[in-house]
């Protein structure tokens, strides 16, 4: 047997008004992983999600700062673990998946796992959300790469290094997008695997509004251009106005090569204008180009400065009965 019983496991469950499944998931997060502990965030909820966690034998703390990136920033500020087991309270997400993710973790030395959702369509009232889904990550390959095919999975794994190195700026469901442009420019190791994507029970409305929720996250993604990758940002303004300075600009020098008069005169100073605001775009892309790399430098500094999990641990090969509690656990790493 390994030294993997020294893996002191958080599982992280951020929620808002989910009394109907929160009791079951935390239930069953135990039964799949005994000697984790189990952390529920309650974010502003105003039915009895809190008691029922509470009764079900999770760590209870509430965050009054409404939004999923909100509280996922305080979770991983506030916890402690070598590994971080993220899901929802809602139940859609089988908790008997998360040693099959871990495991995918620890084998492929990644620092992130990622359970992609199968039958995220079979539910009618998500056809929005699976067309937004699909539009977006096809959006997210042309602008940060092919490395994730499902952005807004909740279902994650994560190691300490990468918890405590991420910044973690999001406040809503923008927050899983954050951590897979993170992780592309970092360049930082991932795995996915597909999962099974169950449906809400009776009574129990996604947070998530297709129509809200879409234009924030479209919004995420320009912002997250302009940091990461400025150049390609700006440089993209910057051929719009120059296009569009070509635009004006071509009818009054096609006139002014016939005549040898420029008639109007308005247009063609609009023309000249639009240019220099197209120069000035891409200028600052440049420069501003220059100072992400050196942002992605120092934040791919931090990272390592984090120690990697030690060798190539596989969970199915420990027992449940060998793990130890987190505290045991410390106690005997500080011996």
């Amino acid at each position: 047997m390994d030294d993997s019983s020294d893996f002191a496991i958080a599982i992280l469950l951020p929620c808002h008004n989910e009394e109907k499944t929160i009791g079951d998931v935390v239930a069953r997060f135990r039964a799949a992983l005994p000697g984790a502990s189990i952390h529920v965030y309650d974010n502003n909820s105003t039915d009895l999600t809190a008691l029922r966690a509470r009764a079900a034998g999770a760590i209870v703390v509430k965050e009054p700062r409404q939004g999923k990136g909100n509280v996922v920033r305080r979770m991983f500020a506030d916890i402690d673990a070598d590994l971080y087991v993220m899901a929802d309270g809602d139940g859609t997400y089988a908790p008997e998946d998360a040693p099959q993710l871990i495991n995918a973790l620890l084998t492929e030395r990644a620092d992130m796992a990622v359970g992609t959702r199968r039958g995220v369509t079979d539910d009618a009232g998500r056809a929005g959300h699976a067309i937004g889904n699909l539009l977006f990550n096809r959006l997210y390959h042309r602008l940060f790469g092919r490395d994730f095919t499902d952005i807004f999975s909740g279902y994650r794994i994560f190691t300490r290094r990468f918890v405590k190195s991420f910044p973690a700026v999001s406040g809503g469901f923008e927050i899983e997008t954050e951590m897979s442009v993170h992780a592309s420019i970092l360049k930082i190791p991932t795995v996915e695997i597909a999962l099974d994507y169950g449906r809400r029970v009776e009574g129990s409305a996604s947070k998530l509004s297709t129509w809200k929720d879409g234009p924030k996250i479209l919004w995420t993604f320009a912002m997250l251009l302009k940091e990461t990758r400025p150049f390609r940002f700006f440089g993209s303004l910057s051929a719009v106005f120059a296009v569009a300075s070509l635009g004006f600009m071509l009818p009054v020098l096609s006139e002014y090569a016939v005549t040898g008069l420029v008639p109007r005169m308005p247009t063609w100073v609009l023309s000249i204008g639009l240019a220099l605001m197209s120069m000035l775009l891409a200028i600052a892309g440049m420069i501003l180009d220059s100072v992400a790399c050196g942002r992605a430098e120092h934040k791919r500094l931090l990272y390592l400065a984090i120690a990697p999990l030690r060798g190539n641990r596989v969970l199915a090969e420990i027992e449940p009965a060998d793990r130890q509690p987190a505290e045991a656990r410390r106690q005997k790493r500080a011996a």
